[in-house]
């Protein structure tokens, strides 16, 4: 029987190459984000290439009740996920104070309440069955607090913390839950973030998100609780708060990410 993968932020990124590996891999899609023209595209060349049918839907994850229509759409047309992918988010780049609030707020509503819900929606049915798996992509960031891209880090923070406790709750029903910790990806993120690297950051190497999406797979596979992806150096960064004090690692990564 052929498995059901539903991807957020299925549009660009990360979240796109999770579809193009899952395609391989005979997974039938259910693609989300705002772009319908990308999704759509997306989706012409993934049935294209694979014997499986992809699902469009165009949503934006920051509006009330846009999850729960998500859901019921889906249970209506009785489709079952049996891969969550809560991949859709955006970050934010400068002082707290000096930024839109707005957009701080739209950040927290799709990185953490959008994640939850879609969770708890999918979760129930899962363990209905005793089967299923979910994957919330979290990131580097969530280890330790970041000046500067303050709202963005600790929303990672959650992402982490939430998705290993849900990894405990339900490790004996049958469900995997995976908290993806990737470092600097190729993607769109620093345009949306806004973005303005300095000599500290410039060079910073990124992953290809088809890396980071076959690291992530191999962990899920192994029912692992997190997977940080990226190589040894991205294991450093993300041990290292724990033998630092905390004041001097703040000192340390504000200097390195202010924009001055």
């Amino acid at each position: 029987m052929t498995k059901t993968a539903l991807i957020t932020g299925a549009s660009s990124g990360i979240g796109k190459a999770f579809a193009e590996e899952l395609a391989k891999r005979n997974y039938n899609l259910i693609i989300i984000a705002r772009s319908t023209d990308a999704l759509n595209n997306l989706k012409k060349e993934l049935e294209n290439q694979n014997k499986i049918t992809v699902k469009v839907i165009t949503k934006d994850l920051t509006l009330p009740n846009a999850c729960q229509d998500i859901y019921e759409q889906i249970k209506q047309e009785k489709i079952e996920v049996n891969l969550l992918i809560n991949n859709a988010g955006f970050g934010d780049y400068g002082a707290f104070c000096d930024r839109p609030l707005d957009k701080q707020l739209k950040m927290i509503q799709l990185n953490i309440s959008a994640l939850v819900a879609l969770t708890h929606l999918f979760l129930q049915d899962m363990k209905k069955k005793n089967q299923g798996d979910i994957i919330n992509v979290g990131s580097i960031a969530g280890y330790q607090p970041l000046p500067y891209i303050s709202v963005y880090a600790a929303s990672k923070a959650f992402i982490l913390s939430f998705s290993e406790a849900l990894w405990a709750e339900n490790k004996d029903s049958g469900v995997n839950i995976l908290a993806l910790c990737p470092g600097p990806t190729e993607s769109n993120f620093g345009q949306v973030a806004e973005f303005k690297p300095n000599q500290n950051t410039s060079d910073m190497s990124l992953a290809k998100a088809e890396d980071v999406v076959k690291d992530a797979l191999d962990s899920l596979a192994q029912k692992k609780s997190n997977s940080v992806t990226g190589g040894f150096v991205n294991q450093i960064i993300v041990n290292l708060p724990r033998f630092l004090p905390r004041e001097l690692l703040l000192r340390a990564v504000k200097k390195q990410f202010s924009p001055d």
